[in-house]
């Protein structure tokens, strides 16, 4: 089995902000995750990011948050697109 793409939006804002998310169901997990989802979601400006959730292949499931990366704990999809969702907006609240 090939990977699949399950979801790709992009969203461009006014100000310049970014929010671009990817999802792909993969043949087997990303080691060191688990699930057989790699994703990438990301918030920011061109060459900065401000939030981002990825399960980089020897790093596992991680966010990154005003630069600082930590370990995430991946639940569901679900959960994963609202703890990004989450984060987005209170970046965005701060730059209002």
């Amino acid at each position: 089995m090939d990977a699949e793409l399950l979801f790709y939006q992009r969203i461009d804002y006014e100000d310049g902000a970014i929010v671009e998310m990817v999802l792909w169901r993969v043949p087997s997990p990303v080691p060191p995750s688990t699930h057989d989802l790699k994703y990438s979601l990301f918030s920011g400006r061109p060459g900065v990011r401000g939030v981002g959730y990825d399960n980089e292949r020897g790093k596992g499931d991680h966010r990154h948050f005003r630069g600082v990366e930590t370990a995430y704990r991946f639940r569901s999809v679900e959960q994963l697109m609202a703890d990004f969702w989450s984060d987005v907006w209170t970046l965005r609240g701060e730059n209002d």
